[in-house]
């Protein structure tokens, strides 16, 4: 089982997020579950949101204590919650940050290689004019984790939202995945080269 936890604030999609990485893994054929948990519900308040991924049914239903992956979409939340709680040896970490992560102040809890910046609220803003990372987050996640194709997660992005709306989420979703692939393209060719 793949299990995602996704930390982020009121209004940036948290739970749309795990909802359409929920609904990519269903289209693939695989069993899916996505749920939010909400502290103070405002705009703004630090939320998080769970999918668990799975080629069987799924039986648990509580948070996801032991997440494979984690989603920052907010950068301000690394120093304020303790968002890496549990994250499994090996776990992949994409955080929504125009900086690298040597930049953010966490390289004493990450492990190297695995955790990788997206500057996602800028490419929200570029192809759909607000800034919400949610559907440009999952783009890297499936880059970084291939825990669904792209193909799959943009077809989900449409069908949440039709029309000119999800095209542009899924193009910034698109861009998001490919600025990943790159950038660990050249890590993996920087680590050889060393």
């Amino acid at each position: 089982m793949f299990q995602v936890r996704i930390h982020g604030r009121g209004g940036q999609g948290a739970v749309t997020a795990a909802e359409l990485l929920s609904v990519a893994a269903f289209l693939e054929g695989r069993h899916a579950q996505a749920f939010p948990s909400f502290g103070s519900e405002r705009t703004g308040a630090p939320v998080m949101a769970f999918c668990r991924i799975d080629d069987r049914p799924i039986r648990v239903r509580e948070p996801v204590m032991r997440p494979d992956a984690l989603v920052i979409q907010d950068a301000t939340l690394l120093h304020q919650v303790n968002v890496f709680e549990g994250l499994c040896p090996g776990g992949s970490v994409l955080i929504n940050s125009p900086l690298p992560v040597g930049d953010l102040g966490i390289s004493d809890v990450i492990t190297p290689g695995r955790a990788l910046t997206v500057p996602a609220t800028a490419l929200a803003l570029r192809h759909f004019g607000r800034p919400v990372p949610n559907a440009v987050l999952l783009g890297g996640l499936a880059a970084l984790t291939g825990c669904v194709s792209i193909d799959s997660l943009v077809a989900a992005v449409q069908e949440r939202f039709p029309g000119e709306l999800g095209a542009a989420n899924a193009a910034a979703a698109r861009e998001a995945y490919d600025h990943v692939s790159t950038v660990q393209w050249e890590e993996q060719a920087h680590a050889q080269a060393d």
